[in-house]
């Protein structure tokens, strides 16, 4: 009776890691086959003038240099707003705050707020940053929108990260006298540091792919200027691929275009997370070390 059920045991144990594996073998195939799609139908349109140069001709001939610098600016006024708040966000509610009601619907609103489509930080960002302080259409308005957007992502992350750290770390510290903040500060976020640039690395790639917050807050439809200050607005590369894609003089001639930047959205994309996971990877050696 007792073989019977081990058997059985293994065999719902096999199906199920063969479920898994068929699904994990779906999702890599489908991101496969997008990225193939994109990449097929990009890369004629992808050169030195290209990435180096203003859209001419309105936006049918040229490159995309504005897009790609006002992702960038945008990108990096996120994660330097939403790092410092989200972490030190984090740290109050592993090792500060005390189990209550108040922090059980703190962690709810993070959660729900992660949840919450992009248009709503969207539309939050223009009444907020463009309307009320008056920021006008600009990078600061949109890099503020995207921190609020990618803040939920963070914190949840880096939260996490400071929980896994062993509690003998802190025990062992505070037995030698050390304060409770010089040991948050000097033992648990350095060996958390791995796990908070992971959930770095995902706010980042949410940030530079986002449309809908920065088409209220920052983005210009068309422009070659760079931009001179914080406070004026940008070409960004969601944005433009959805101009060429739906609002565009001549659509079905920009498709390349289109495809294009797609493509080199993505490898900027990657490009930075690729960064990001060099230097936890470093910072995890350096802790063996």
């Amino acid at each position: 009776m007792r073989q019977g059920s081990m058997k059985w045991r293994y065999l719902k144990q096999g199906i199920f890691l063969w479920v898994v594996r068929i699904a994990a073998l779906i999702i890599a195939a489908a991101l496969g086959g997008i990225l193939f799609f994109i990449f097929v139908n990009g890369i004629g349109a992808v050169d030195w003038t290209f990435l180096t140069e203003p859209p001419r001709d309105s936006m049918t001939a040229g490159g995309i240099m504005p897009a790609i610098i006002g992702t960038v600016y945008l990108t990096l006024g996120a994660v330097l707003v939403a790092m410092p708040l989200g972490v030190t966000s984090a740290v109050y509610l592993s090792e500060y705050a005390r189990s209550g009601p108040a922090v059980r619907f703190i962690r709810i609103g993070i959660n729900s707020l992660a949840g919450v489509p992009s248009v709503v930080f969207g539309l939050f960002g223009l009444s907020l940053f463009v309307v009320y302080l008056d920021f006008g259409s600009s990078i600061l308005a949109g890099s503020l929108t995207l921190a609020i957007l990618i803040l939920p992502t963070i914190i949840g992350s880096a939260e996490e990260a400071l929980k896994a750290v062993p509690q003998t770390f802190r025990e062992a510290s505070l037995a030698l006298g050390v304060s409770k903040w010089q040991t948050v500060s000097r033992i648990v976020l350095p060996n958390a540091l791995p796990g908070i640039l992971t959930g770095s690395i995902l706010g980042i790639g949410r940030a530079a792919g986002e449309t809908a917050p920065i088409m209220f807050t920052a983005a210009a439809f068309f422009t070659t200027r760079l931009p001179g200050s914080v406070f004026d607005e940008v070409m960004a590369l969601p944005y433009h691929i959805y101009v060429l894609a739906t609002a565009g003089t001549r659509i079905e001639e920009t498709r390349p275009l289109q495809y294009g930047t797609a493509l080199v959205l993505i490898a900027l994309v990657l490009g930075v997370d690729l960064a990001a996971i060099v230097i936890r990877s470093y910072i995890r050696r350096k802790k063996r070390w």
